[in-house]
């Protein structure tokens, strides 16, 4: 069989809990690593990322160790692939570990559809054994991407669909599509993937997601870092929206209109009965609806991590919708050629 030569790039910072357990999975991958090359790019990591690292790298001459001095993920990216010898690229994530046949898949679909850009849906867990990660409220993050009223739902997120779609968890594709798109757009600390997958349909090409493509995600495991997380999206997702002049979808209105009103009649309450009657209406409606989805989700058992699957849906509706309108102020007089 005639393998093509293939490139993994990472984008790594202060990856000292996820590093080895991610570099192990792909030491475990069935494609033969005479055409595989892994690049880490490194955002100049103040932990012990990088001494984890040496050890591979004395090890195997097919990993390499890049430097990013801006620290953000798209120069990190554009780094990594631009110095990429493979023919395919394959992009991964330090908090993720990948099925053996991660890249041969990937290669396959790839090769099969004719799609520029294959993945599968991003699969969250919760990890075990970690006495200073919070695992209750970890496998509480893990369900709320997989919870259509944490996010809105998704292609991206539904493990059973296998089809084309608008976009793809991290993602595979030639390097010359990539070249062709001018990599990702270093403008965007956010949200970059979602400007790719646009240029992509903009240039008539096909995003494929399979659940055949197989990894886990260890999302955020603090309610201070998801926020932080949600409220970037939505800021940087005002970006990508005015630079393709697209409109925004009702999932992302939605999150900034919840923000507005509870800001709004959150302060009328208190001078009149009317807004007062009106907010506590409305908010009890968004906690009993918040209820009923977080203890219906079919992937927690335990019942404080139920609970805590009902602040997690509230902490990502707001701070996504708080980034959002942040972004539209930040954004409002930029111009994206």
């Amino acid at each position: 069989m005639n393998f093509e030569n293939v490139s993994v790039v990472i984008p790594i910072l202060n990856e000292e809990k996820y590093i080895k357990n991610c570099l192990d999975s792909l030491l475990s991958q069935d494609y033969p690593v005479e055409n595989l090359e892994i690049v880490l790019v490194d955002g100049m990591s103040d932990d012990s990322t990088t001494k984890i690292v040496d050890d591979y790298l004395k090890k195997y001459n097919f990993i390499k160790l890049l430097s990013d001095p801006k620290r953000t993920v798209q120069y990190a990216l554009n780094i990594g692939m631009k110095a990429a010898s493979g023919k395919y690229i394959v992009r991964m994530d330090a908090h993720s570990e990948y099925a053996s046949d991660y890249i041969s898949s990937c290669i396959k679909y790839l090769k099969d559809t004719k799609a520029s850009n294959v993945g599968g849906p991003m699969r969250a867990f919760a990890e075990t054994g970690r006495t200073e990660i919070n695992a209750d409220l970890q496998s509480a993050v893990a369900a709320a991407y997989h919870s259509d009223f944490a996010l809105g739902g998704g292609k991206n997120h539904d493990s059973s669909y296998e089809g084309f779609a608008d976009t793809v968890f991290l993602g595979a594709f030639k390097k010359s599509d990539i070249e062709k798109l001018g990599y990702y757009d270093e403008r965007l600390v956010r949200n970059e993937d979602d400007d790719l997958s646009f240029r992509m349909i903009e240039n008539g090409m096909k995003i494929f997601i399979t659940p055949a493509i197989k990894s886990k995600y260890y999302p955020r495991s603090s309610y201070s870092d998801v926020f932080k997380q949600y409220f970037e999206y939505g800021m940087w997702k005002v970006a990508v929206i005015k630079k393709h002049k697209k409109p925004a979808r009702i999932s992302h209105l939605v999150p900034m209109l919840f923000v507005a009103f509870m800001t709004i009649f959150g302060i009328l309450s208190f001078v009149s009965k009317f807004f007062l009657f009106v907010f506590g209406a409305v908010m009890a409606l968004y906690f009993i609806l918040d209820f009923y989805f977080s203890f219906t989700n079919k992937n927690l058992q335990n019942l404080k991590s139920k609970f805590s699957l009902m602040l997690v849906h509230f902490v990502i509706h707001f701070s996504y919708g708080l980034g959002f309108w942040a972004g539209i102020f930040k954004f409002c007089n930029t111009k994206w050629d």
